[in-house]
């Protein structure tokens, strides 16, 4: 682990009054969005609305770091540099998402977990030698009655620590990632509540 490294990407990514950009969409995902303009999900596509997003002129004055999909980790501008070379020369940080989506939980099987911690390490070396210095592991929470289970916040809290601590290992800035799902009637202090219990098993994972 090079702790150097780790801070230096620290410090370029919280760079003040500069932001993240999501540019992670899953192709599923962005395809619902190319088919609400009648624009077809082709990789070319995919790839000429990122490099949009991308060459979006003095992007670097307001965005310090781009989360990209693992496809366009590996596409090109249209001039053959690769996006994450691109986005360096502007001072740009590229990030990498590397979780693999959402799956029903086997112990609550209502409610989700995330997966991708399988051969992440290997993921993880390889993005790196392709840029890549930090990633982003999502994970949910959805509030209701019973949600979220104890046993839910407890091991979503988990993988978010095993994901970060391979991320540590391979040199690379884990962006931890619990989000409190908007969707439901619940109150705004049901909310609060949901989000201290998660906040504080993932800062008190062991």
């Amino acid at each position: 682990m090079d702790i150097n490294a780790l801070a230096s990407t620290i410090k370029d990514i919280a760079t003040p009054r500069k932001g993240i950009l999501a540019a992670d969409e899953s192709t599923g995902t962005i395809k619902k969005r190319f088919d609400s303009i009648n624009v077809e999900s082709t990789e070319e596509n995919r790839r000429a609305y990122r490099e949009l997003l991308f060459a979006t002129p003095e992007l670097e004055k307001y965005i310090s770091g781009v989360i990209l999909f693992e496809e366009t980790l590996g596409q090109k501008t249209a001039d053959g540099t690769p996006f994450p070379e691109f986005l360096a020369k502007k001072g740009i940080v590229p990030g990498i998402k590397v979780d693999k989506g959402l799956i029903p939980s086997e112990s609550s099987p209502e409610e989700k977990v995330t997966q991708g911690l399988d051969g992440l390490p290997e993921r993880l070396a390889e993005y790196k030698k392709m840029g890549a210095r930090f990633a982003k592991w999502r994970v949910v929470f959805d509030i209701s009655d019973t949600h979220p289970s104890r046993i839910i916040i407890k091991t979503n809290a988990c993988l978010l620590a095993r994901y970060a601590a391979i991320c540590q290992n391979q040199g690379i800035v884990p962006i931890v990632e619990p989000e409190i799902l908007m969707d439901g009637n619940h109150s705004l202090e049901d909310c609060s509540i949901v989000t201290e219990k998660v906040l504080h098993a993932v800062f008190n994972v062991k």
